[in-house]
């Protein structure tokens, strides 16, 4: 159940930006920007959050994630602002989760053995799949006929029915050592979300991006040299610089951020495009928005259950091929559609490619590793996923923004309708707030203007937004095209036994 919450809860987010924008009276970059947020706190503490749960013990850890969770929950339920979604939603939900996910797995690991482990993952598994499948769907019928502050109050419902029967889960008692390491936990917070937060200072127009880019990457870098010397001294690391050693493990993180990249930027685009464009509600872009998500999980289980008969490497360069495919097909489909039936097909490919993916990453990149070092492994892998998907959602959206503003000054300063004061005003107010809006939306705020002016600014926004979100694509594709290219140098190495692993 807390599974299906973690999951779930960004799909009734993405399909539920209009209304969310609509009723805080906030803007779509806004709440996209909070939606990457979540990700990136999640992505930046996950691997603190494992060890928080050592010191402090795996089932107050859990306990801890739930109720942040939950306050994130009940936040968005009463919010009257996009500063409460942030504050409550984004960034505590978001440690939540870095302190959830990671004693969920030891739990499970220490509470279970044998087939009745393999049980255990099988059902968290099949939980997160089926939110995957589900989540676009439930959180657009809820939002559309009820609320979608609703759908965030049934999420803390769930919550507090797991919190009611938190004596059915037994405490995993930690044997290694509880000696932290504070330098690299701060160089892991300040180099993921050095670099994620530079791309959303750049969308919302705010200084230093340059800074934050470059105190991320010094961050990223600073973390690899502390580990490697922290290592040789003998002393406690925050993960083990040694996991790298293995060519599996670094393709398969690598793989798996490129992986959640693609989701997250597509994931981001599409409800924007849906509901900004076309102008659906939450229930219509959840359902065209369906086939990509329901393909995924039909072929992750399918895949999953034939697991053996081809090379797991196989089937991830498959992924990323139909990935990019459906894409390449997606692109040129977007200025033409007119309804979200034109989508049918390439989220179809896509969903598949990503289900081919999703049934092989993780054991590919954990197989390597041994029993000991499982969870340590299992929670950078994890990080690198949440990263990637933070990445994506931050990035896609970021360049969603940075190429209307051009196609749209382009547009206006060509325009022979519109008056020369009329286009410096068009530009100068895009250069100080860029927006992706809906025609509706422009209608209302050019009321009072002349007929033909304002039947002109509609037309090159109905122009305009297409264009842009071409461009954003580029980046789930760019990110399945490196993901491609990766594939084939993983084809080389030689098979690992896949330890046994559940399908979903």
């Amino acid at each position: 159940m807390a599974m299906f919450v973690l999951v779930v809860d960004t799909s009734i987010m993405n399909v539920s930006i209009s209304a969310v924008v609509h009723d805080l009276h906030s803007t779509v970059s806004s709440v996209q920007s909070a939606i990457a947020l979540e990700a990136l706190v999640s992505a930046a503490f996950i691997l603190i959050g494992s060890k928080v749960g050592d010191l402090i013990g795996r089932k107050r850890a859990y306990v801890l994630g739930l109720l942040g969770y939950a306050a994130g929950a009940i936040a968005m339920t009463l919010a009257q602002s996009i500063l409460a979604i942030i504050v409550f939603w984004a960034v505590i939900g978001g440690l939540g989760a870095s302190l959830l996910l990671p004693a969920m797995q030891s739990l499970i690991h220490g509470n279970f053995h044998g087939t009745g482990q393999t049980r255990a993952y099988a059902l968290v598994g099949a939980s997160a799949a089926i939110a995957a499948a589900v989540g676009p769907l439930l959180g657009g019928f809820i939002t559309t006929f009820l609320s979608w502050r609703i759908a965030f109050l049934l999420e803390a419902v769930i919550i507090a029915i797991v919190l009611i029967g938190i004596k059915l889960v037994h405490d995993v008692p930690y044997t290694g050592s509880r000696a932290v390491d504070w330098v690299g936990s701060l160089l892991s917070v300040v180099g993921m979300g050095g670099i994620v937060l530079s791309i959303l200072a750049w969308q919302e127009g705010v200084g230093s991006v340059g800074a934050l880019l470059a105190v991320g990457i010094l961050g990223l870098v600073g973390l690899v040299f502390w580990l490697r010397r922290r290592k040789r001294l003998g002393k406690a690391t925050l993960l083990d610089p040694g996991l790298f050693s293995s060519k599996h493990f670094r393709f398969g993180i690598s793989q798996q951020m490129l992986q959640q990249i693609a989701l997250g930027g597509t994931m981001i685009v599409l409800p924007i495009y849906l509901q900004m464009v076309f102008e659906y509600n939450a229930l219509q872009a959840g359902l065209s928005i369906a086939p990509l998500s329901l393909t995924m999980f039909a072929i992750a289980a399918l895949a999953g259950r034939r697991a053996g008969r081809r090379r797991p490497v196989v089937l991830i360069r498959w992924g990323f091929a139909l990935l990019c495919l459906g894409l390449v097909i997606l692109i040129p489909i977007v200025p033409r559609a007119d309804s979200g039936w034109w989508l049918l097909v390439p989220l179809v490919i896509s969903g598949a490619g990503l289900g081919f993916m999703v049934s092989q990453l993780n054991n590919y990149t954990l197989s390597p590793i041994s029993d000991e070092r499982v969870s340590e492994a299992a929670g950078v892998n994890s990080a690198a996923g949440s990263f990637g998907l933070s990445f994506g959602l931050a990035f896609a959206g970021a360049i969603l923004l940075a190429a209307l503003v051009p196609i749209f000054t382009n547009l206006t300063t060509s325009s022979t309708v519109l008056p020369e004061a009329e286009q410096q005003q068009i530009v100068q107010t895009l250069e100080h707030d860029a927006e992706v809006m809906s025609n509706t939306q422009l209608a209302t705020l050019l009321e009072g203007q002349p007929a033909d002016v304002k039947a002109e600014v509609i037309r090159i926004n109905t122009e305009a937004r297409p264009l842009a979100l071409q461009i954003a694509l580029l980046v789930p594709l760019a990110a399945g095209l490196i993901g491609l290219g990766l594939s084939f140098r993983m084809i080389r190495l030689p098979d690992i036994v896949l330890k046994e692993m559940p399908a979903l």
